[in-house]
């Protein structure tokens, strides 16, 4: 069913684009008796009815504000959000934005309003709030929204056909992959098309292998890098999972992946919380459950890791002609109010501190990383230049799968790339 706000959205913005004049002075839009209408922008289109049921709270507490959201196909968004903000009118006011490094350049540009001194996150946890900080000036310029978590989902049923449980070591996991290969389902659905995507399935499985932020500390220090036998380790580790993946895993795209796990042709699906919502839209009926990668073999750490990392924030526009409702909307994203219906009606784990999902897997997922998490490292340490130390990571790995470089030519060529950009601070 279409909603009020994401049915009436693209008229209110050709009407803003295409006739200025007859709404003078606004941004979002607004009309002769001082209301206002915030357009808030996002690369979730999926999010869409979530967030207008979302913001009907906040509207009941701002009367004369209304808030609409519009959602942008993924792919398309970054360049969709750099044209946006440099429009003069019929731009966004509150704009979705990646965390740690693809935020630095709208910061640069000063494209958007610093928050110091208008929302209070001294009571969030550092590693969140460093994803919507500015690299150079330290200054806050968004209010993190969610924080995921990585591990394997899989399919309850498929695993109570075949009698499995929720594998404890790595052999136990490889046993059951085998025995659902010769069963004729896929073990493990991933995309080796996407680079970003090889990367969650590196970290997801090969973190232990390294020992998770204490290496990542090291690389940041200088005292190792990437071709550091661990980490190359590591690559080999999740390269030898490839009889378990779909069949020419690297021709395979994200949403290809995600229909074989929801169709019940894949049985586990290396990924993250994020994926529960649109999973849930896709097959209702389908039973998951959850559980952290046991350590790979010589595994630096003995107990299971749980990665996780802030994705993203939500940030004011600097253009915006309705600034200070802007603010006042992020302001209120840092509520727990904000952060209880986020988690409530997206499915997801929300960033503010204190909440608790109603979403039982979730709760389990937000546990397991209180208990033993570790920064997602290609993104929280090594996501501020060009490549993304996920894209480099995920290219050498999709080299690998497809035998055209070894573990230590895949830990050279990303130690190649990553330094382009990245210096140790030791």
């Amino acid at each position: 069913m279409t909603s009020r706000r994401s049915a009436t959205l693209v008229t209110v913005t050709a009407l803003a684009l295409i006739a200025p004049a007859c709404a003078p002075g606004t941004q979002g839009g607004g009309d002769s008796d001082g209301d206002v209408t915030l357009t808030v922008w996002s690369w979730r289109p999926e999010d869409a009815e979530g967030y207008d049921r979302i913001f009907d709270a906040f509207e009941e507490e701002h009367p004369g504000v209304t808030v609409t959201f519009r959602g942008h196909k993924n792919d398309e968004y970054p360049a969709i959000l750099q044209t946006g903000l440099t429009q003069s009118s019929g731009g966004p006011d509150v704009v979705q934005l990646k965390p740690y490094g693809p935020i630095q350049a709208f910061i640069g540009a000063g494209q958007l309003v610093p928050l110091d001194g208008e929302v209070d996150l001294s009571s969030w946890p550092e590693e969140v709030v460093e994803a919507a900080r500015g690299r150079e000036d330290d200054r806050l310029y968004g209010v993190p929204f969610a924080f995921q978590t990585l591990g394997v989902l899989y399919n309850e049923e498929i695993f109570a056909e075949h009698g499995l449980e929720p594998p404890t070591t790595w052999e136990e996991m490889t046993e059951a992959a085998e025995e659902l290969k010769d069963a004729g389902t896929i073990p493990f659905a991933t995309s080796g098309q996407e680079p970003w995507v090889l990367a969650i399935l590196r970290e997801t499985m090969g973190a232990t292998r390294v020992g998770g932020e204490e290496f990542a500390r090291a690389v940041v220090s200088g005292e190792t890098d990437f071709t550091d036998p661990d980490y190359t380790a590591s690559l080999q580790a999740v390269a030898d999972l490839e009889p378990y993946l779909p069949p020419d895993a690297t021709a395979v795209s994200y949403t290809d992946a995600q229909t074989l796990f929801t169709s019940g042709r894949a049985a586990m699906y290396p990924g993250g919380a994020y994926e529960l919502a649109p999973f849930e839209a896709a097959a209702p009926d389908l039973r998951i459950g959850f559980f952290d990668a046991p350590p790979a073999p010589d595994a630096v750490s003995e107990t299971p890791l749980t990665p996780g990392f802030a994705d993203g924030s939500y940030g004011v526009n600097a253009a915006s002609e309705h600034r200070e409702e802007a603010i006042e909307l992020v302001e209120w994203m840092a509520t727990e109010e904000f952060g209880q219906a986020f988690a409530d009606e997206l499915r997801q784990i929300s960033a503010v501190p204190g909440v608790q999902p109603s979403d039982p897997l979730l709760a389990e997922m937000q546990s397991r990383y209180e208990e033993h998490g570790t920064p997602y490292m290609m993104s929280v340490h090594f996501g501020y230049g060009e490549p993304l130390g996920r894209d480099a990571e995920g290219q050498a790995l999709a080299s690998m799968l497809l035998g055209e470089a070894t573990a230590e030519e895949a830990g050279a060529q990303i130690q190649k790339e990553i330094s382009a950009w990245f210096e140790p601070t030791g």
